[in-house]
């Protein structure tokens, strides 16, 4: 898994929301300390979490399963832009099957679990796919055979609150391992000084 931050919206623009509501500018410090400790006050311990809404993040996860992609699904709050499979099908097509062991070779194409019987059952449902595509069938129909594990990528953005909500549910040690790194990792490529808005989310279910 790899996660890189393409863009992020600076913090004046939220605080510039909440003072929007109360008229208070003259009180601003282009985004200084009052500012982002009137963010935190307003979005985080009054409750006003909306205003949080202003802030958006944009990243690109890439090496993640397919498993993971319906887990993302349910956070509805977000846009995903997803690496088509007529692609990744393609390069599968064009290469020799894989030995039920050859766990480094499949990697390029599935998500390891390091469970042996969850992985070789992985590796054997790859190459039913690519004798399948061998055969002629379609990209769109032998899809249907992906396993769970297929690696995919995406462009996925989020706002602070739905980031918040997500961090909180997905860096619990009862979520599924993989998101759990996502959840981890995508708060510690967060700005600096965007951090202190989501250190409780992850602290309290560490």
């Amino acid at each position: 898994m790899k996660v890189t931050l393409l863009h992020y919206t600076p913090l004046e623009v939220c605080s510039h929301a909440i003072r929007t509501c109360w008229s208070s500018f003259d009180k601003s410090d282009s985004g200084g300390e009052k500012d982002k400790e009137l963010i935190d006050r307003v979005g985080n311990k009054f409750k006003h979490a909306s205003t949080l809404e202003h802030l958006s993040y944009n990243f690109y996860i890439t090496g993640v399963s397919r498993a993971l992609l319906q887990e993302l699904a349910r956070h509805r709050i977000a846009s995903p832009s997803v690496k088509s499979t007529r692609y990744t099908l393609k390069e599968l097509k064009n290469i020799e099957s894989f030995k039920e062991d050859d766990y480094h070779g499949a990697s390029k194409f599935i998500v390891l679990t390091n469970n042996k019987l969850v992985d070789t059952a992985s590796i054997q449902a790859l190459n039913n796919l690519q004798d399948i595509l061998k055969k002629g069938v379609s990209n769109d129909i032998a899809k249907f055979c992906l396993p769970e594990s297929y690696r995919t990528e995406l462009t996925w953005t989020i706002n602070a609150r739905s980031l918040q909500n997500f961090i909180t549910l997905r860096s619990s040690k009862s979520a599924l391992w993989e998101i759990r790194d996502l959840a981890n990792e995508l708060y510690n490529i967060l700005p600096n000084e965007h951090k202190y808005l989501f250190k409780e989310c992850l602290l309290t279910h560490c």
